[in-house]
């Protein structure tokens, strides 16, 4: 491992625990779960990976220094205690953006200026020079100043993770590739099971899963801004990717994935995005009203996000939507069933107790209702099937075997 370093996976409120989840399952397993947000300790590779790997989280970035700050004096000399030029060249580019919440210090606006400038001094001081052009690489500051307690870091990430690069059309109310990642992870799902989304939109609960099934990592197709960093060597990037590639397995899937919405001119859109997400001979789309959905598999999951009715004249078409669930999902009895709304009378309407989980779409405070079904009967392995034919050659090996033979063994 290179040099140690404090690194912070941020994510929406409500998705923390599927982040360290996922950290653990990449290795990274000294961590600290907070709101909204994973720190943990990693090294250069690290940013590497998790910026590939990454489902739910928004943007990997790493930790310069967390103090007290009860006042700008506060702010501007401990930031520019702070190794800056361990990471910023000359030319870096270093815009800064600054939260302040229920601390003495209140105004943001006051805060970026007061880092800027301290940083601009310890750079000064290093690199000996009165003035710094900002016209090299990107290095974009976060201050987060929460209770008096300071977090400054460097965003490694660029555009959020939910940036895949396979969703290049926009329509409204869309769900953020990471959100619907969450989603799918807090389900029962796997690569084993049936999924359909019969509200799909244009597609990103489909072919998130798709993603998660064949073992591909999300940021396989896109860069990132660290990528221009000389303290990050190339090599580190090329090897993460290399060992995302290989792990990759595009037969994991034993059944494909359904999505299905009323509105053709989303369905093109999601086959358009499939196409581009590389998944588009997983996922079948197909422009169906949700009162003809029905099936004949007996276990499997259904996952969607249908409309909220936030606006005037929206929520009687909602509800419309739910009591249609309610009618359509009623025999399926042995699926699980995970349904996102803002709506608060979703479980009232569709007349079910559900797990229940607080999420955010965007700034839309929203409930994740869980409907989990039973498990799948289990697989019969090698060994069973073995185990099995061995016990019924014995059994058919004494039902052959000479009267006189059974009688001398009863007596």
């Amino acid at each position: 491992m290179s040099e140690p370093l404090t690194l912070i996976a941020t994510s929406t409120f409500g998705l923390e625990a599927v982040v360290a989840r996922e950290l653990k399952q990449l290795g990274y397993e000294d961590q600290t779960v907070e709101n909204g947000r994973v720190m943990f300790q990693g090294d250069k590779e690290a940013i590497c990976r998790c910026n590939l790997w990454l489902r739910s989280a928004d943007r990997i970035l790493i930790c310069l220094g967390e103090f007290t700050a009860l006042d700008f004096d506060d702010l501007f000399d401990e930031t520019r205690d702070l190794e800056w030029e361990r990471w910023l060249p000359p030319s870096a580019r270093f815009p800064v953006r600054a939260t302040a919440v229920r601390s003495k210090i209140n105004s943001a606006k006051n805060s970026q200026k007061m880092v800027k400038k301290a940083i601009a001094e310890r750079m000064k001081d290093h690199y000996i020079k009165d003035w710094f052009p900002e016209d090299g690489p990107l290095y974009s500051v976060s201050v987060s100043i929460l209770k008096d307690r300071a977090t400054l870091c460097i965003d490694t990430t660029g555009p959020g993770l939910h940036k895949r690069g396979y969703r290049k059309l926009t329509a409204g109310a869309q769900l953020k590739e990471t959100l619907a990642a969450g989603l799918i992870q807090l389900s029962y799902w796997n690569n084993e099971r049936a999924l359909v989304d019969p509200c799909c939109g244009s597609g990103t609960i489909p072919i998130e899963a798709a993603l998660i099934g064949t073992n591909t990592a999300p940021g396989l197709n896109r860069s990132f801004v660290a990528e221009e960093w000389h303290k990050i060597p190339a090599e580190l990037w090329e090897q993460a990717r290399e060992e995302a590639r290989d792990l990759q397995d595009l037969d994991a899937l034993s059944f494909r994935l359904q999505g299905y919405d009323i509105d053709p001119g989303m369905i093109r859109m999601a086959r358009y995005h499939a196409r581009e997400a590389g998944v588009d001979a997983l996922v079948h789309f197909q422009d169906q009203p949700l009162a003809e959905f029905s099936t004949p598999r007996k276990y499997g999951c259904i996952i969607t996000n249908p409309p909220y009715g936030e606006r005037l004249g929206e929520k009687e078409e909602a509800e419309v939507i739910y009591r249609q669930m309610k009618e359509v999902f009623a025999p399926l009895d042995t699926w699980s069933i995970y349904v996102l709304t803002s709506h608060p009378g979703f479980e009232r309407i569709f007349d079910r107790k559900a797990r229940r989980r607080k999420l955010y779409n965007g700034r839309i405070e929203c409930t994740y209702y869980q409907f989990p079904g039973p498990p799948p009967p289990r697989k019969r392995s090698p060994w069973d099937d073995a185990t099995n034919a061995d016990s019924e050659s014995t059994s058919e090996a004494e039902t052959d075997a000479p009267a006189d033979d059974k009688t001398d063994s009863a007596e």
